[in-house]
């Protein structure tokens, strides 16, 4: 009874480092997203054309996603070379530091063309940061996990997205309501940026008490540990690879639509202030945050795969909708929409993170998720609000293409799924 009481307090204490830790990094990484277009573009590319400086913005956030796969690959060498707990106190620390640093930089009118150049290399930091984060917080969830909650576990870390969105959302909020737009745009924007340093020492904090995953530990007792992470899922997990990021399409291009070009063109096409878009995402993130475990746990029960079809089905089902409440300019009606996609996305990245564990053995599966996520999130996340923007600006600011867009990588996910069940069924058929 003792041993199985220490188990449950350590899988406790492994579910709350992963959760906060996660939620640090994505707080510190989010920002960027959304203060993109209300602060960066003016601020630091004030030269350009109003639309180039905003693509300009965006290329800050694109940026981080082109430099994730090679932290990923750093990092997760790392991880299953030496251990995930050294690897995530190091993410956590880089991430807390560049952000800090962006809070700290001259805009354009006082250091001249440095000033975005210094962004671009803060978030090149934040990218391979975050590249090594993920698949360290989600394995410290995963890899302790009961085997029948792996689903509910596996969803916790996930849950790190959206309350670090809410954190960093009420930072902005609480800044802007605070000081003003005009004292906002000059100087406070900074505060949200500049106090990520604090919630880094209280992440590293909960974090130190914790051993590596029994996963991890099994590994070095078998003398099981792979010399060369990277090379051994290419050769043997390639397929796993490409399914990893297929399933990651539609998981990720919609949410920075949602929560990144959203709030630019809530503003500019829709008639909404910067303060009512940021409250619908906060309500809509708030709702998913507390939906996902939920989630997690039908995953458990039902299976990774119906939760996740069901999710992209509803997901892209709903993006019409979605479009056509918000353009009515009532802020009812794009707290619904936001609250209506929140739900839909809930189910599909509760489960990503669990179902791509299972995709790969133990020795390779810091590498192997993180290979296919970070590079799902390169080819589709960084660019998602840019192909936003240009689609709305080819239509003349209609917002129809956008859900083509989604459909289309709804489709793309499903294959990805279709195949992973096949070649688990072939596999038991071999087996059997």
């Amino acid at each position: 009874m003792n041993t199985a009481l220490s188990d449950r307090k350590i899988q406790r204490r492994a579910l709350a480092g992963s959760l906060v830790g996660s939620t640090i990094e994505w707080y510190d990484f989010l920002l960027y997203a959304t203060v993109a277009p209300i602060v960066f573009a003016p601020q630091f590319f004030p030269d350009s054309d109003p639309f180039v400086a905003i693509m300009l913005a965006y290329f800050g956030h694109a940026l981080t996603f082109f430099i994730r796969p090679f932290g990923g690959v750093f990092f997760a060498h790392i991880g299953d070379r030496i251990g995930r707990k050294k690897t995530l106190v190091v993410t956590l620390s880089m991430m807390g530091l560049g952000t800090m640093a962006i809070g700290l930089i001259p805009n354009y009118d006082q250091i001249g063309v440095w000033a975005p150049a210094l962004l671009f290399a803060c978030r090149i930091v934040q990218g391979l940061a975050i590249g090594g984060e993920w698949g360290g917080a989600l394995l410290l969830a995963f890899e302790y996990a009961p085997k029948e909650r792996r689903g509910f576990f596996g969803a916790i870390p996930q849950t790190g997205v959206t309350w670090g969105l809410i954190l960093g959302n009420l930072a902005l909020l609480t800044s802007l309501g605070i000081a003003g737009p005009d004292v906002f745009a000059q100087w406070a924007w900074r505060i949200p940026f500049i106090i990520s340093v604090v919630l880094i020492f209280l992440g590293l904090w909960i974090r130190k008490e914790l051993d590596e995953t029994p996963a991890f530990k099994k590994i070095l007792e078998r003398g099981a540990v792979e010399r060369n992470p990277l090379g051994a899922t290419l050769r043997k997990h390639w397929v796993e690879v490409l399914i990893a990021i297929a399933v990651k399409a539609v998981e990720t291009a919609p949410f920075y639509i949602f929560v990144s070009f959203m709030v630019s063109y809530a503003k500019s096409e829709l008639g909404y202030t910067n303060s009512q878009a940021l409250l619908a995402i906060m309500i809509g993130a708030l709702v998913s945050s507390f939906f996902m475990p939920m989630c997690g746990s039908l995953s458990d029960r039902f299976g990774r795969v119906p939760v996740y079809v069901f999710g992209v089905i509803l997901l892209a089902a709903i993006t019409v909708p979605y479009f056509f409440l918000a353009q009515l300019g009532v802020l009812g009606f794009i707290v619904a929409s936001v609250l209506a996609v929140g739900i839909a996305w809930s189910f599909v990245t509760a489960t990503l993170g669990t179902m791509m564990s299972e995709l790969f053995s133990a020795n390779v599966r810091y590498t192997g998720i993180t290979l296919g996520y970070q590079i799902g999130a390169a080819i589709f996340s960084g660019t998602a609000p840019m192909i936003a923007i240009a689609l709305t600006e080819k239509t003349n600011h209609h917002w129809w293409p956008i859900p083509i867009y989604v459909i289309f990588l709804a489709v793309l996910s499903l294959v990805g799924v279709f195949v992973a069940v096949r070649r688990k069924q072939a596999a038991s058929q071999v087996t059997s």
